[in-house]
């Protein structure tokens, strides 16, 4: 790209960041905005003060323009001064990451400050300073509108948010990306899932006081995330002291039962049409408790701010499928206590100070009973599991964050900020028998009758390894300087993440029991240190234990450089650039996986085409990059154990159904050499110079007003996943390099897996057996050396998308935004999970292990839904009463039939998990088609409307506030998602939901809030 001269002349920033281009939000630190405008001819300097609080800083005008950046969210009076003297004011509310024009063009109309009409927390209809694509939602908003209180339920009012695979938890999918590609900060700290990156730590819904949703183009300063970015910032006290108290219910009464699901109508299956899971008493009772104080411990210069909610959900949580005896029904509990204690300390105008310490605790208690699907009537107690700080797949992982930062307005065109922040969580997870003694996980497969089968108490197959946790610390420090035309800012980034973690099965040990002749099938007499029994048995337990676990950690670096460039009145550019290192290390403390100067290049411009932001045109470019998060590491590069042993038993416990009496016949056999003690070499886990997991974005947009209260505007966004990180498990890469290299392979040790640059040239480090390793330079031919000639494809996923929206603001007592997205997701990856079959493994899915997996692979992605219809608003009728509404309509996720391949293709035993599958009306009547990704049609759209009513009345001064909130109004309960395997053409499960829309319910709310 040919730079414009010009540019190298005006300052050495640009000179430094010439060297690529990408696409950013021209914000300041992530957790603050800026004011800036134009004086025209007029004032001197510019005097910006917050009444709330008392901060205040002045400004000096130059060349009849002024910027005050880094400032903490709030509304502010913003005054025009002529050598000391007031001569017009306005105010304005400043929001997360954005810019508001406060520009002075009617200050000659008025020379005092009575003689100006100023409207409290007045925003301009547009923010001309900013190229990304945001949404922002205030504390007000999020209290008026319908809407769960949760961050992801806010977040999915954002347009190109879907909700992610329920098999996840409740978290979202931003512009096409996975689930585990986005960031989430809490008042400038990141606080997503450390392990996995699915989910983040919960805080109280009401200390929201902004909630950020950055769905593209953010900026330098942002790293870590191809998904999206949602940023939020707390309440803080003000100079009034304040209280409240609150209490939400949604009783189990006025809730609809989720839909029963049934087997699919396949005309070859023995129970098409039949019941699969009864669910008509799957509901529960919630409620919510919450209070807050805040204000000021020295006026105008030290406030606090404490507040807590707690919450409770109980009832039914399902009933086990149609399968017979070993049904169970699960009533289960889950609570949670959260809180937010936050401090700021104004020491002067130039320097502030900031304290925030959140906690997120969560848990799960859950009793089982056997349940008979013939009678309708739960037998005996079964067991129970407890967990804490789990959640679904990891997505709530609680635990207590504390950070400090400083801000410093050493002079008008300097300013400093410095962050420190750290978190630490414990998780748990154990399976109790009736005695309250942890249940060993026992399947009884001899062949006899189910009514003499061992009885059993386990209710999980596996759980967290004991003392789990998860540990985060990280600084930032950014420095942002005012030159002529140019803000320019420079910052660094670290982030260090340790996890212990890990699973093994519930109560340490799995006993499988089978039949003598089923053992010796199954190559028993080929087990090391087999011993023929004195007696044949009539049977054997087979005893499996795993203990995937290890201390792993990621080391995250980044520096930024930004220049925005006040070109002319009307154009703005936007130059940055980020540099990011990764490295990741496995249980010993070794590096498997370590990646420099990741170059992020990013530009934008803005032209605000009349000069006074009505009408803006902005395009940004960028690259973003995503380091493998730790959960990589206990697999795939730390020492495992995984070992099998056969013993004769005498007797077995009739509780858990545990053997006793064991005499073994086998030794121990490590499967896969997961002996719990020998790590793989660190070379030999992932390519060399593995490149990191990136993607380059390109937005094109504009917003205008129409009149005083109306906004419209457009953007097309386009993603283009350039390189992932996966795994590959197949030798045929390695045997065709020896043969076309004539190297000798008959004593190497080719690993397992390895991590790889899927569609790409890879080089791996071989240990040849004799204490050397040699580079094995893979192409793409290497890789297609199998038995069927099949290689991989290039890596795709492309997402393209048109959004519309219209915007009416807070007029004539009533606020509305309505907004439409087209997009399209298409490619052969979805990212780092695997939705299709809701795995739970970030890099290191099914998709790349050897390239049969891959045919038919290329379609419509998991997360691709067409067409998006997002509305919510309300009105405020009269003093006491408002109403609410959200809404949001969907098109359907794309559908796939993944089964098993036709003679050849499975050279590893992966079953059911290629893109082919048998269609007939029987077993012995059917054929096998090639079903390529998408090509099995859709799922129905999906309808959701909310509603809310308020009241506030008047002879409470306002103070009491009476909510219901109606969620599903419609009563829709579509499918959104279904199983999509297939084992053969008589499998009942192919097609059988396994997810519908949340019920209709109704939450019930009172609130006080009150002045001390």
């Amino acid at each position: 790209m040919k730079i414009d001269n010009r540019i190298w002349r005006r300052t050495a920033l640009a000179v430094a960041l010439s060297m690529g281009f990408g696409g950013v939000a021209l914000a300041q630190s992530n957790a603050t905005g800026s004011i800036f405008g134009d004086t025209g001819t007029t004032g001197t300097s510019v005097r910006i003060t917050n009444p709330a609080t008392g901060f205040s800083r002045d400004v000096q005008v130059q060349n009849g323009r002024y910027r005050l950046s880094s400032l903490p969210v709030g509304t502010y009076t913003v005054t025009l001064l002529q050598d000391g003297k007031e001569i017009a004011s306005q105010n304005v509310t400043v929001q997360i990451g954005g810019g508001v024009d406060a520009s002075f063009a009617a200050a000659t109309q008025a020379q005092t400050l009575e003689g100006i009409s100023v409207v409290a927390s007045a925003l301009p209809a547009i923010d001309v300073s900013q190229v990304d694509t945001r949404t922002v939602l205030t504390a007000e908003t999020l209290q008026k509108i319908p809407v769960a209180r949760n961050v992801t339920a806010a977040a999915l009012l954002a347009p190109g948010t879907v909700s992610a695979d329920s098999r996840y938890g409740n978290v979202a999918s931003f512009g096409g990306a996975s689930a585990s590609e986005n960031q989430y900060y809490v008042n400038g700290f990141p606080v997503t899932n450390s392990l996995t990156g699915i989910g983040f730590a919960q805080l109280p819904f009401d200390a929201i006081d902004q909630q950020q949703v950055i769905t593209g183009g953010y900026g330098a300063e942002y790293g870590r995330s191809t998904g999206g970015v949602v940023n939020i910032v707390t309440k803080s006290g003000t100079n009034e002291w304040k209280a409240g108290v609150e209490a939400y219910w949604s009783p189990r009464a006025l809730k609809d039962s989720p839909r029963d699901i049934y087997y699919p109508m396949n005309p070859a299956s023995a129970k098409a049409g039949q019941l699969f899971q009864d669910r008509s008493e799957n509901t529960t009772n919630d409620i919510t408790y919450g209070a807050y104080i805040g204000g000021p411990l020295i006026k105008d210069k030290l406030f606090m701010y404490l507040t807590g909610e707690a919450e409770k959900q109980s009832g039914s949580a399902g009933i086990g499928s149609n399968a017979g005896a070993g049904t169970t029904r699960t009533d289960e509990t889950d609570k949670s206590h959260r809180w937010l204690a936050k401090i700021n300390w104004n020491i002067n105008d130039n320097n502030i100070l900031e304290f925030t310490g959140m906690g997120d605790k969560n848990s799960t208690d859950s009793k089982s009973y056997y349940y008979d699907y013939a009678t309708g009537q739960t037998g005996a107690f079964v067991g129970s599991e407890r967990s804490k700080n789990r959640g679904t797949a990891g997505s709530e992982p609680g635990g207590n964050l504390y950070i400090g930062k400083y801000t410093g307005y050493l002079t008008d065109d300097l300013t400093v900020t410095a962050l420190y922040g750290k978190t630490h969580t414990t998780h748990s997870d154990v399976a109790l028998g009736s005695s309250g003694a942890p249940c060993p996980l026992v399947i009884d497969a001899r062949n006899v009758d189910p009514s003499q089968q061992y009885a059993t108490c386990w209710t999980a197959t596996q759980v967290l390894a004991p003392g789990a946790k998860d540990d985060t610390k990280g600084w930032r420090l950014d420095v942002e300087y005012h030159l002529g035309d140019h803000d320019l800012r420079a910052g660094l980034d670290t982030q260090d993440l340790s996890s212990y973690s890990g699973t093994t099965y519930s109560g340490g040990v799995y006993h499988r029991y089978m039949d003598w002749s089923t053992a010796v099938a199954g190559g028993i007499e080929s087990e090391p240190g087999y011993t023929p029994p004195a007696t044949t048995p009539q049977y054997v337990v087979r005893n499996r234990i795993i203990g995937f676990v290890a201390n792993v950690s990621v080391k995250q670096e980044a520096q930024y450089l930004e220049d925005r460039w006040q070109i002319s009145d009307r154009w703005m550019a936007y130059l940055g650039l980020r540099n990011e290192q990764f490295a990741n290390y496995n249980g010993q403390g070794q590096v498997y996986v370590k990646q420099r100067h990741q170059l992020a290049p990013r530009l934008g411009v803005t032209w605000d085409v009349f000069g006074d932001s009505s009408f803006k045109v902005y395009a940004n470019a960028g690259r973003y990059h995503l380091a493998i998060p730790a959960n990589v590491a206990i697999r795939g590069a730390s020492a495992s154990l995984f070992s099998n042993q056969y013993f004769t038993y005498t007797g077995v416990d009739p509780t858990t159904g545990a053997p006793q009496g064991l005499a073994p016949i086998t030794g121990v056999r490590y499967i896969n050499g997961s002996d719990g003690v020998t790590a793989p070499d660190p070379r030999t886990v992932a390519a060399k110079g593995l490149k990191a997991y990136y993607q380059d974005e390109y937005i094109l947009g504009f917003d205008k007003t129409l009149g005083p209260d109306w906004t419209f505007g457009a953007k097309a966004t386009y993603r283009n996943l350039k390189s992932i990180i996966d795994d590959f498990c197949d030798d045929a890469p390695f045997q065709a390099y020896a043969a076309r290299t004539g190297t000798d392979i008959s004593n190497a040790r080719i690993s397992g897996c390895y991590l790889f640059n899927p569609g790409q040239n890879n080089t791996f480090s071989v240990d040849m057996g004799d204490g050397t390793f040699q580079d094995f330079n893979l192409t793409k031919e290497d890789f297609a050396g199998n038995a069927n000639g099949i290689g991989y494809p290039d890596l795709e996923r492309k997402y393209l998308s048109l959004d519309v929206y219209l915007l009416h603001s807070f007029a004539n007592n009533w606020y509305g935004k309505l907004e439409y997205v087209w997009s399209k997701n298409y490619g052969d990856a979805e990212g780092m999970l695997k939705s299709d079959i809701g795995q739970q493994d970030p890099s290191v899915t099914q998709d790349w292990d050897f390239p049969e997996l891959m045919v038919g692979s290329r379609g419509y992605l998991p997360n691709d839904r067409r067409h998006e219809i997002k509305a919510y608003g309300y009105w405020q009728m009269n003093p006491e009463w408002l109403l609410g509404a959200s809404a949001i309509i969907q098109s359907g996720r794309p559908k796939n039939c993944i089964g098993n391949p036709p003679d050849g293709y499975d050279r590893q035993g992966y079953g059911a998990s290629f893109f082919f599958c048998d269609f007939g009306t029987s077993e012995d009547d059917f054929t096998k088609e090639f079903t390529p990704r998408g090509s099995q049609g859709r799922l129905p759209w999906t309808y959701q409307l909310n509603l809310s009513a308020q009241y506030t009345p008047a002879w409470a001064d306002h103070k009491l506030a009476f909510t219901v909130d109606v969620f599903n109004v419609l009563a829709q309960q579509r499918a959104m998602s279904i199983v999509e395997t297939q084992s053969d053409v008589t499998d009942p499960n192919h097609g059988r939901v396994i997810s519908y829309q949340t019920p209709r319910s109704v939450r019930l709310g009172m609130r006080y809030d009150f002045s001390l």
